[in-house]
């Protein structure tokens, strides 16, 4: 017995594949294998011989088991080192963590704008980016002198030679839609207008694509009072802090009276923190509406009256959040998105669901 023993444990420490492992594993402990036809033998045996046989048989068995089951393990792991040295990629590695996807800041705050609009019975009116001239200056009381209307400050679409159409360009503003929505729908309205506009600028402030988001209500007794309470009611929440405003008297075509609006802040430790201080920062124009453009408009000026207001999307963000170049907006590496915290938010969006 111990000569079998011997015989099989030099065998399978020298045997070179699992193949071989196999072979060995029947000739030894298989059906006909030599540890299993001395095994019934033991029948033949006195019950003496038994007890003295049987043990050490059991105990072959299960050293060549165990001998078998180690060196099976052994061929396995030297298989995975030799595939490791081998082969580029290692499968047995877990794979590499994936962010979580970020709202970008001027989806993200256009949805929040929108939301606290809505809250105030403000509808959303959307309209084409390429505009007739008419659409974009004519129909607001735009002057053909007016510098916007020239090439160095507005994009005006190429026209091939012969073509005598009007001219079409970028919008500068999304107030055409102003214009659209009383077109289609009269009056009384009250009416916002989100959307992407084009001018031929670009600095830290001023890029040539940008988000602008306005602001139109018609009714038959709206005053500046009213104007005054709805910016002052948005900024407040907007912000999250009771945010005053201030109005100076100023000039646009479309709006008489008209008035740039500044919000309270303060400028400390070279930041701007918006509703504490004694200071001012100008955020947007506003205006009644002007007679002409509601008479472009098809809306009777006589009837009717209110007020509408314009802002920048980009640079209510930029104040939010403490984003000091517009133009990283679109032009940097979006892994500064999280340096400023933007990640997805569950709120609903403008085009249902969650904003994911």
């Amino acid at each position: 017995m111990d000569e079998l023993r011997n015989k099989y444990l030099t065998l399978i420490a020298d045997a070179g594949d699992e193949t071989a492992l196999e072979t060995l594993r029947v000739q030894a402990v298989g059906k006909k294998g030599e540890v299993s036809l001395q095994m019934r033998e033991l029948g033949r045996m006195t019950p003496e011989e038994r007890q003295v046989a049987g043990p050490k048989l059991n105990a072959l068995k299960d050293e060549i088991n165990s001998a078998l089951a180690a060196k099976k393990q052994a061929l396995s792991d030297a298989a995975l080192d030799e595939r490791l040295r081998s082969e580029w990629l290692d499968v047995t590695l877990p794979s590499r963590p994936t962010r979580q996807g970020t709202i970008h800041p001027v989806s993200q705050v256009t949805e929040e704008v929108t939301a606290i609009f809505a809250d105030m019975g403000f509808a959303v009116a959307e309209g084409p980016q390429v505009e007739t001239d008419w659409y974009n200056f004519d129909a607001l009381n735009i002057p053909g002198h007016h510098p916007a209307r020239a090439e160095m400050d507005t994009f005006y679409m190429a026209r091939a030679e012969g073509d005598d159409r009007p001219p079409h360009v970028l919008r500068t503003h999304t107030s055409p839609v102003q214009i659209r929505s009383m077109e289609a729908s009269g009056a009384p309205t009250r009416i916002i207008c989100p959307g992407r506009v084009y001018r031929a600028d670009y600095d830290q402030t001023h890029t040539p694509m940008f988000h602008q988001i306005e602001g139109l209500a018609i009714d038959r007794d709206i005053s500046m009072a009213n104007l005054k309470w709805v910016l002052e009611e948005f900024f407040t929440a907007f912000f999250g802090t009771e945010v005053k405003t201030r109005f100076r008297a100023s000039h646009f075509p479309f709006t008489e009276p008209s008035a740039e609006v500044d919000i309270q802040c303060s400028f400390e430790g070279g930041t701007v923190k918006v509703g504490e201080g004694d200071d001012w920062l100008e955020v947007l124009g506003s205006g009644m509406v002007h007679p002409h453009v509601l008479k472009s408009a098809g809306v009777d000026p006589a009837q009717w009256q209110g007020f509408a207001f314009g802002m920048g999307i980009d640079r209510i963000a930029m104040l939010k959040y403490g984003i000091p170049d517009l133009r990283a907006f679109f032009d940097s590496d979006l892994r500064w998105l999280r340096h400023y915290g933007f990640a997805a938010l569950d709120v609903p969006t403008l085009h249902g669901g969650l904003s994911r």
